[in-house]
């Protein structure tokens, strides 16, 4: 149904049955919008974490060729300038991360620019006309989705680093592309099933994280226990 059909509403001469029917068409159209909205704020931001520089490219591109449509400002990213620029960096860093060892550097760079990132995106599909608040509060979430999918790629990555063969190596770094690029595809096609599937994908990053973490703090102590 086209929308200039629904946001029409019904002449007076129209029963009441009717009326109720347009109000909750209109209703259902309008939670359809937001939930798409904030799936696809969501779903760049928490991809962000992972691949930050081919998630700007591939939602300019794809925006510019028409195939998706971006939220708030986020039509920015479908600008030639910025989706060169992405693509130059997506470039650098999908080779970067297919180094073991040096993809540990580019991570631990790239905690002070996915993350804040993440958050931008985030309040930026919202827009400069929605209410201060909720921008606030978007960025926010978007910073938190970010760090979480960053800081479980660059722990797990760390740990896998510490085995010499590469192939664990480049087995985590491809699953992650082919993740980032299922995670935006649900986010824009089915919006619904992404916000569920992105609650228990940060759920996951917790856990692996508190994981690491544990594994970690138990390697610290044992070596501090041998140098001592």
């Amino acid at each position: 149904m086209p929308w200039e059909n629904i946001t029409s509403p019904p002449s007076r001469e129209h029963s009441g049955a009717k009326r109720y029917t347009f109000a909750l068409t209109l209703l259902f159209a309008t939670d359809l919008d937001l939930v798409s909205t904030i799936a696809a704020g969501a779903g760049l931001a928490w991809a962000s974490g992972l691949r930050l520089y081919a998630v700007v490219f591939l939602a300019g591109l794809l925006a510019r060729m028409g195939y998706v449509s971006l939220p708030g400002d986020l039509g920015a990213m479908a600008h030639p300038l910025v989706i060169g620029t992405a693509g130059l960096l997506f470039i650098a860093e999908f080779l970067a991360d297919k180094i073991p060892g040096f993809d540990s550097i580019w991570d631990a760079i790239h905690t002070f620019i996915r993350i804040p990132a993440g958050a931008v995106i985030a309040a930026a599909s919202l827009g400069v006309s929605a209410e201060p608040a909720w921008i606030a509060a978007a960025g926010l979430i978007g910073g938190a989705l970010a760090g979480s999918s960053h800081f479980a790629k660059a722990g797990s990555r760390a740990l896998i680093n510490t085995s010499p063969e590469p192939f664990s190596n480049w087995t985590a770094s491809f699953s992650e592309d082919f993740l980032v690029l299922g995670a935006l595809w649900l986010a824009f096609h089915h919006p619904l099933t992404f916000l569920v599937t992105l609650v228990a994908l940060v759920a996951l990053s917790v856990w692996l994280i508190a994981l690491l973490w544990r594994f970690l703090s138990g390697l610290f102590r044992r070596l501090s226990l041998r140098a001592a």
